[in-house]
């Protein structure tokens, strides 16, 4: 039996897995069907009319390898009817021209698939340069935006006040 909600993610060096294993337990495992990216095909998103997908950016704004691996696979899921929530990985201060840009390529791609967004998170607290992972005035990223580098004692409450956010705008 599938869960109401697919979450997909890439990880390269544990935390954006980590990060999904916290989201699964804040939302419930009987909510959440958890899949590295890396082990399945992205083609299984399909399956899912509720997603949540988990990318950390790479050095100076690159995909994370695995996200790169299935990036034009992603081209081939029909989003439309879908309501995807993300959540991006980012190293503030070590390349605040970047904060968060793998998080804005994705959610642009999804979009331009026909996906409905939500989970959308206030910069209020961040510090950074420049992010292609922004709404349109500014105000808010396209999904929760985690640092680990810099501010992981702030992760966990982000995760908690994220999760109960998009339980209630996913009309679960």
């Amino acid at each position: 039996m599938t869960a109401p909600i697919g979450l997909f993610y890439g990880s390269s060096t544990c935390y954006t897995e980590i990060a999904a294993e916290k989201i699964r337990d804040h939302l419930g495992p009987e909510l959440v069907d958890v899949h590295n990216i890396a082990e399945v095909p992205v083609s299984l998103m399909a399956d899912y009319s509720r997603l949540i997908l988990g990318i950390p950016t790479w050095d100076y704004g690159e995909l994370q390898e695995d996200w790169e691996t299935v990036w034009d696979d992603l081209d081939a899921v029909d989003f439309a009817g879908k309501t995807v929530a993300l959540y991006g990985l980012g190293d503030q201060d070590g390349y605040p021209e970047w904060f968060q840009d793998a998080m804005g390529f994705l959610w642009a791609k999804v979009v331009n698939g026909g996906a409905r967004t939500i989970g959308y998170w206030p910069i209020e607290g961040y510090r950074f340069e420049d992010c292609k992972a922004l709404t349109a005035d500014g105000d808010y990223f396209v999904g929760l935006a985690l640092d680990e580098e810099n501010e992981f004692d702030l992760s966990d409450e982000r995760l908690a006040r994220w999760c109960q956010q998009i339980i209630a705008e996913f009309d679960l």
